[in-house]
């Protein structure tokens, strides 16, 4: 714990807010920090009681931190943007578990600096890591946008930012590390999966529009809603991570990632079944969130 006065973050070269929300992630907390330091004008963190040093290391590095109950993704990107204290003219949402390479950095700056009032939103490139190995596996995502201008879509899983504007494209990629093991990795994979199948049993709206010929992420919501009905998905779906994304590439972690990727598919599927079988949602599960911590500003 820290126990001493609390640090402050200096602002870097760029003018950007990035936030961060968190549960327990004090394996990632020391490096992403790091990583921004020097680069983003100010970092905030939105944590949902974790119960490891995740609040205490975003301390030491200076960052803002607020607390609140964990209701959902969507909500609580939602939450941060309405009432996290953002001064700079752009916001970046960043994952604990995920880094900017230089080239990303410097891209991101100059597209902030020089954008032109119609440009609304920065789309990046995401490249997965999986078992401490590169995947050839990219994913071109919306980061950052002018501040106010994004409103995250409200679902309790898969959220992601929408902006009404033109988006550009940022040079450099997004490393995204994922699991720091397995364990962890099956750990969130079956909250997500849970979170899934209760959003396909209720019949909830996805987090965009499936459409098989729409963007990338409406061919991914398509899946999501089509999966338990298409012949061979399990087959297909293997081969389009394995030879389509190019997990190939980084041969049999690539393999146990594409292939993973479809059990995961099939999780959700069993999940949605037994929901239909007993007629209701799986019970609540207390899974160890900790308490409120004194040092940090408290929301209901």
């Amino acid at each position: 714990m820290n126990t001493g006065t609390q640090a402050t973050w200096q602002p870097g070269s760029a003018p950007v807010a990035v936030i961060l929300i968190s549960l327990n992630e004090a394996h990632n907390m020391d490096e992403v920090l790091t990583n921004l330091a020097g680069w983003a004008s100010e970092v905030f963190l939105v944590d949902s009681y974790s119960k490891d040093d995740t609040v205490g290391i975003a301390l030491r590095h200076g960052v803002h931190v607020v607390q609140r109950r964990f209701r959902g993704f969507g909500d609580q990107w939602n939450f941060a943007l309405e009432k996290l204290p953002i001064t700079v003219p752009w916001t970046m949402k960043l994952d604990p578990d995920e880094r900017l390479d230089q080239q990303l950095k410097d891209s991101l700056q100059a597209l902030m600096e020089r954008a032109k009032n119609d440009v609304t939103g920065i789309q990046v490139v995401r490249r997965l890591w999986f078992i401490g190995r590169k995947l050839g596996v990219r994913q071109k995502i919306l980061r950052v946008w002018r501040t106010g201008a994004a409103r995250f879509t409200d679902v309790a899983v898969n959220e992601h930012p929408v902006v009404k504007g033109r988006v550009v494209d940022a040079a450099g990629e997004l490393e995204h590390y994922d699991s720091p093991d397995l364990d962890h990795w099956f750990d969130k994979q079956n909250r997500y999966s849970t979170a899934e199948a209760i959003t396909a049993y209720r019949g909830d709206p996805l987090a965009a529009s499936p459409r098989l010929f729409g963007t990338p992420f409406e061919r991914r919501m398509w899946l999501k809603r089509h999966f338990d009905s298409v012949p061979f998905a399990s087959i297909g779906l293997y081969l389009f991570y394995w030879l389509g994304k190019g997990a190939w590439r980084a041969g049999r972690v690539g393999r146990i990632w594409s292939r993973l990727r479809c059990d995961i598919m099939r999780f959700r599927r069993y999940k949605r079944i037994e929901m239909e079988i007993m007629k209701r949602a799986p019970l609540p599960t207390v899974r160890g969130s900790g308490d409120p911590d004194s040092r940090v500003p408290q929301f209901e």
